[in-house]
Formats: C-alpha cells, structure tokens, sequence
C-alpha cells in the first residue's frame, strides 16, 4: 500500500536504487547515478536501477 502523505513518499522513494545483480539497495543522488559514480557495496558493480513503487 502507497503511503499517503508526501514526506513518506519521499522517504521510501527519493534517492533510493537497487543493484541489479545482487539486489542491495543504496541511497546516493540521482544524477551520481546517472553519471556512473556509485558503485554497489557488496558486488561493485555500477547497474543500479530506481526502487520499484507498488
């Protein structure tokens, strides 16, 4: 179930990524993200993807 009020929503889904191979989640800004400056913890890699919204 989505929360309702906006400073949820920000909390669960604002700057949040999941590792595409190991499935860690990661709090970095988006556009590290976008320019391949974070790496995932566990496995290294750098094929992160936005959280998914139910």
């Amino acid at each position: 179930m989505a929360s309702k009020f906006p400073e949820a929503e920000a909390r669960r889904f604002k700057n949040i990524f999941v590792c595409r191979k190991c499935k860690s989640k990661i709090r970095a800004p988006n556009m590290k993200v976008l320019a391949g400056k974070v790496k995932c913890r566990t496995c290294l890699s750098k094929a992160l993807r936005p959280i998914r919204k139910k």
